[in-house]
């Protein structure tokens, strides 16, 4: 019996002389000889039964985090904020009510680790070090999101923008742009906005089409168009359905809105700009039919743009070009069967005995028939695609006209249209010299045309 008292004595002693040795921990930091404290942590915490302790813990961590803050310790004992990252984060998970913290003012570790990793972080951002600033931005917001979650500051922050800003920033300029889409998406789901968070918006939503995210970059997006309606919204969606959709798919998704009527003007014009430009290593995959098929896609889409928006003399100048783009080809069929008939008559021209001109005549008969029948089946959809290309082509002209201050684009636009309507008034001027009042009028348009291109130094 005596040896089991004196056993059980032995243990209640080991337990008051742990709390004591804690004890000198706490009395060494009051008196600011942290090197002290950490001596005395170190050594406690190299037994079993102090880490088995959440008291344990929480003196390291406190220790370690003022080893981080002053200057002096922290370039003396390196690694300082990882150690006392790592022994808060066993702290708490033993102590998920901070009990002890409160009961010893530690509050002080998580502003320590936070206000130090903030200074450093700024420091090495500004050293374009980008990898130590997102380091140390990342402790940034670990504690002081545990500050203001547990409301231990007078400011009232749900969590710091800054620094997570921060740590977007030198994530993305480090190329670690999933850990960059956590943090500006953090951001952007706690609704920031103002001019100096949009590009936010769109650097999720470039991510989101990267990585294929349909749900995220509809939130975005929709959260872009409610903070800056004034944004170029549109070209973000383009770029996803670029990016995601097959180009049966993106025509597919263009029936169904064109149908539903939910699409705008620009976004009518981005179809066709997709439709008109088709990447040159779609376009290999294609046959005939199907060009012709997305060209007349893209055709439609223009032709919508500008009827839901007549001041949009682009949507109709790209309506007019590919009208003219499919007369031209029709041209240039019949200039070739022009030519080929001219050869025959050339070699005939060289034939002086009349009954081997005779029946020269008679063996190229068959080709010249069939070249004239052709030419007469291509002119009807010639004069159809010439005066489509006019129609939509003087739409551009009036609408362009107008614009005041045109951009760069605006006046190639501009200035082209005039080019290809003096062409096909030209056209229509020479097809009809049997009918002199029809003739005069073509020829009216073409000087019409021919002075404002002279106007404009063209």
């Amino acid at each position: 019996m005596k040896k089991l008292l004196l056993v059980a004595f032995f243990a209640v002693g080991l337990t008051a002389l742990k709390a004591q040795d804690f004890k000198k921990v706490q009395t060494a930091l009051l008196l600011n000889q942290v090197e002290n404290a950490k001596t005395e942590i170190d050594k406690l915490m190299q037994e079993p039964k102090a880490q088995a302790k959440a008291e344990g813990w929480f003196w390291k961590a406190k220790v370690y985090a003022a080893l981080y803050k002053d200057d002096k310790t922290r370039e003396k004992y390196p690694n300082t904020e990882v150690t006392a990252a790592e022994a808060f984060k066993k702290y708490k998970e033993m102590d998920p009510d901070y009990k002890i913290l409160k009961e010893n003012g530690g509050q002080d570790i998580p502003f320590n680790l936070y206000v130090t990793s903030f200074s450093q972080g700024v420091k090495e951002f500004n050293s374009k070090k980008w990898d130590s600033a997102a380091f140390y931005f990342g402790y940034a917001v670990d504690y002081s999101d545990v500050i203001f979650e547990n409301k231990w500051s007078t400011a009232k922050m749900n969590f710091d923008t800054t620094s997570i800003l921060y740590a977007a920033y030198a994530n993305q300029n480090d190329k670690k742009l999933d850990k960059a889409y956590q943090y500006y998406g953090r951001l952007a789901d706690s609704s920031v906005h103002g001019k100096e968070y949009e590009d936010i918006y769109k650097f999720l939503l470039v991510s989101a089409s990267n990585n294929k995210n349909k749900a995220d970059f509809d939130k975005w997006l929709g959260m872009a168009k409610k903070f800056y309606p004034n944004g170029e919204w549109d070209d973000y969606e383009t770029d996803y359905l670029n990016k995601n959709y097959t180009l049966q798919e993106k025509a597919d998704l263009f029936d169904k809105e064109d149908a539903a009527g939910t699409l705008t003007a620009a976004k009518y014009l981005q179809f066709g700009e997709m439709f008109a430009n088709i990447p040159k290593a779609e376009k290999d995959k294609l046959d005939s039919t199907q060009e012709v098929y997305y060209k007349n896609k893209a055709r439609l889409a223009f032709e919508r743009a500008y009827t839901k928006d007549t001041t949009n003399g682009i949507a109709a100048y790209n309506a007019g070009v590919l009208y003219n783009l499919e007369f031209n080809a029709l041209d240039d069929k019949m200039r070739d069967n022009i030519r080929s008939l001219q050869k025959l008559n050339a070699a005939k021209a060289d034939i002086k005995d009349p009954k081997k001109k005779a029946a020269y005549d008679a063996q190229i008969k068959p080709q010249v028939d069939a070249i004239k029948k052709a030419n007469a089946e291509l002119d009807k959809p010639a004069a159809t695609a010439a005066d489509s290309t006019i129609t939509w082509l003087e739409n551009a002209y009036r609408a362009l006209k107008a614009v005041p201050n045109k951009s760069s684009a605006e006046k190639n636009c501009y200035n082209k249209s005039l080019d290809i309507l003096y062409n096909m008034y030209s056209y229509k001027r020479d097809k009809s010299k049997a009918d002199q009042k029809l003739f005069d009028t073509y020829d009216a348009k073409v000087k019409f045309y021919d002075q404002l291109i002279s106007a404009n130094g063209n």
